[in-house]
C-alpha cells in the first residue's frame, strides 16, 4: 500500500514537471534558479578567495580593474572592491545572504501571515473584524519605511533584516489566506468537519489548508524575489547586513560613489546578479501562477 502511494505521488511529480517545463521561460527560470542555489551552496569551492578572511584580504589589491592579477597571485576576473576583495567571490558569498534572507524571511512570513489568516475565517465575527483591521493597518504603511524604521531601532545584523522584512511582508499571506479560506468554509466537508466536532486545529491544518495552499505557493515564490529586493535595498541604504557582509546590496552601495569615475564593476557585476536572481525566481512563480491559478493568470 505504501508503494503503491509512493509510487503514486513519482508520478504526479513528474506529470507536474514536466507540465511546468512547458513553458520555455519556465524552464530557464527554474535552471537559472537552481544554478544560483548550488552556486550559493558551494562558494567556498568556487570562490578563489574567502571574502569573510581578513587574511587573505590586502589593501593594494583595492579597485583593480576586471582580469587583473592579484598581489597572492591569483586573477580578479570581474576585479576588486575597494577592500581588495575578489568581486566574483564576494557575489558568490553574497547571493549566500541573499537566498537565506529572501527564503528564511518568505518562509516565516507566510507561516505568521497564513495562521492568522485562517484563524481569522474559521472564528468569523467580531473577532475577524478586529484581527482583519490589524492587517489593513499594517498594509497601509509603506513597506520600506517600515523596515527601515525597525531596523533603525534594532541595529544591523541578518536576523534583524529577516526579522524586519517578515514584520512588514506577513499581512500580505494573512489577507490572501483569509480570502481563500472564506470561500472554502461554505463547502460541505467543512461542515461536515464542523458537525463531526473534530478539533479546530485538525479543521484548519488538515481540511482548510490543503484547500487554501495553491494561491499561498505562487505568493510565497513572488515574495522570496521580493524580499531579495527589499534586502538590497536595506543594506544599499546601509541599515542591512553588516558591512563586513559581502551582501549583493552592500558591494552595489559601496561601488557607487565610483561609478562616475571609471569603476564601474564594483557595482556593475553584483548589480546584475541581484536582477538576474530576481528575473529567474520570478520567470518560476509566474509558470506556478500559470498552473495553480489559470483563471488568475489570465486576468
Amino acid at each position: 500500500m505504501q508503494s503503491a502511494m509512493t509510487n503514486q505521488m513519482l508520478k504526479d511529480g513528474v506529470g507536474f514537471l514536466r507540465r511546468f517545463c512547458n513553458s520555455p521561460l519556465a524552464c530557464l527560470g527554474l535552471a537559472g534558479t537552481l544554478l544560483i542555489v548550488l552556486a550559493a551552496i558551494f562558494a567556498p569551492l568556487l570562490s578563489p578567495q574567502n571574502p569573510y578572511d581578513l587574511m587573505q584580504l590586502d589593501i593594494m589589491d583595492g579597485r583593480l580593474p576586471p582580469g587583473s592579477e592579484s598581489m597572492a597571485g591569483f586573477r580578479f576576473l570581474l576585479g576588486s572592491d575597494g577592500q581588495g576583495r575578489d568581486i566574483l567571490s564576494a557575489i558568490l558569498y553574497g547571493l549566500r545572504i541573499s537566498l537565506v534572507v529572501g527564503l528564511g524571511s518568505a518562509a516565516l512570513a507566510f507561516v505568521v501571515g497564513t495562521t492568522f489568516g485562517l484563524v481569522a475565517a474559521y472564528v468569523g465575527g467580531r473577532t475577524e473584524t478586529v484581527m482583519m483591521r490589524i492587517v489593513d493597518l499594517q498594509l497601509s504603511f509603506p513597506t520600506i519605511l517600515s523596515a527601515l524604521l525597525i531596523l533603525a531601532l534594532l541595529g544591523k545584523s541578518i536576523g534583524n533584516v529577516v526579522f524586519a522584512i517578515v514584520l512588514v511582508e506577513w499581512a500580505t499571506y494573512a489577507r490572501t489566506a483569509r480570502g481563500s479560506a472564506l470561500t472554502q468554509m461554505r463547502r460541505e466537508y467543512v461542515e461536515a468537519a464542523r458537525l463531526l466536532r473534530l478539533p479546530h486545529w485538525n479543521i484548519l491544518l488538515r481540511q482548510l489548508l490543503p484547500n487554501c495552499i495553491s494561491p499561498l505557493v505562487v505568493l510565497l515564490t513572488m515574495q522570496v524575489a521580493r524580499a531579495i529586493t527589499l534586502e538590497a535595498t536595506l543594506s544599499f541604504l546601509g541599515l542591512g547586513v553588516p558591512i563586513t557582509e559581502p551582501s549583493l546590496g552592500l558591494l552595489i552601495s559601496s561601488g557607487f560613489e565610483f561609478v562616475l569615475s571609471g569603476i564601474y564593476w564594483i557595482s556593475l557585476f553584483p548589480g546584475v546578479t541581484l536582477v538576474v536572481t530576481i528575473f529567474v525566481i520570478n520567470l518560476v512563480g509566474d509558470r506556478l501562477r500559470q498552473m495553480l491559478d489559470p483563471k488568475g493568470a489570465q486576468r
